[in-house]
Parts: structure tokens; C-alpha cells; sequence
């Protein structure tokens, strides 16, 4: 399998970004064992529904990464051309930061339930235009 010179530019990003996500988890830990394993932010001490959100928020950002990097080979596929195909290629990426984000905004201030939504508006349309360009590109590789 080749890949486009943008899947290999995207892929790169998403991969210089996941110890970001490995120090997210780090930080978890602290809080969860109160600063005997990982690392404690300060003194932040978080109740139970923000823990909830603070992992799903990690959670998220993990897999939206992972499926992210499996998208750029797809897009690759596509019938798309120009701007639909970028579309397609970033939506997943964009998502794997605002989703998170929204969940972690959330734990302190419900009105940051907006970017989870539009966070999840990017991963939609990302795997539709994904699934329907596969989908228009269905002539075998010769």
C-alpha cells in the first residue's frame, strides 16, 4: 500500500501527538492514586462526575487518534478530489481535539457541551464523506 504524500503528513502529526495523550493518562493516574503512581497536577482534586468526564475525554482522544490514522489509507481510495477529499482526511484528526476538549470543558462548566457536538459534526461528516467516496470508487486496482 502507497500512501499520499497528505496521509503521510496527517499520519506523521497524529503520531508526534500521542504522547500527549500518554502524558493525559499519566496525569489520570495521579489524580486516581492521588500522586503515589503518575502525575499530579497541583492540587486538583476533581468529584466523581468529573473523573467520569476527564477519562471518557482521554478515552476518546485515544481511539479518534487511532481512527484517524486508520482513515488516511481510505481517503487515499476515495473518488474525491481537492477540498472533499481534505475534508474527509481532517475531520477524524480535528475531532480527536475537539471531543475531548468539550468532555473536559464540561466537567467544570456544563456550557461547553457545544464542542462536543462540533466535534462530533467533524467526525460525521469525515466518515460519511469517507464511506461515500469509497463507495463512488468501487473499480478494481489494476
Amino acid at each position: 500500500m502507497q500512501l499520499s504524500r497528505e496521509s503521510k503528513i496527517v499520519s506523521a502529526l497524529l503520531l508526534i501527538a500521542v504522547p500527549s495523550i500518554m502524558y493525559g493518562g499519566l496525569t489520570l493516574l495521579g489524580i486516581l492514586t492521588e500522586g503515589t503512581a503518575g502525575l499530579k497536577p497541583g492540587n486538583l482534586s476533581l468529584n466523581e462526575t468529573q473523573w467520569s468526564l476527564w477519562r471518557a475525554g482521554h478515552a476518546h482522544a485515544g481511539v479518534y487518534v487511532l481512527l484517524s490514522l486508520i482513515l488516511q489509507p481510505l481517503v487515499d481510495q476515495t473518488a474525491f478530489t481537492g477540498s472533499l477529499k481534505w475534508l474527509a482526511r481532517l475531520g477524524a484528526p480535528i475531532a480527536s481535539v475537539i471531543v475531548p476538549a468539550g468532555f473536559f470543558g464540561v466537567a467544570f462548566m456544563p456550557g461547553f457541551k457545544w464542542v462536543m457536538y462540533v466535534g462530533i459534526a467533524c467526525l460525521a461528516i469525515s466518515m460519511l464523506l469517507t464511506g461515500v467516496g469509497l463507495l463512488r470508487n468501487l473499480r478494481p486496482n489494476t
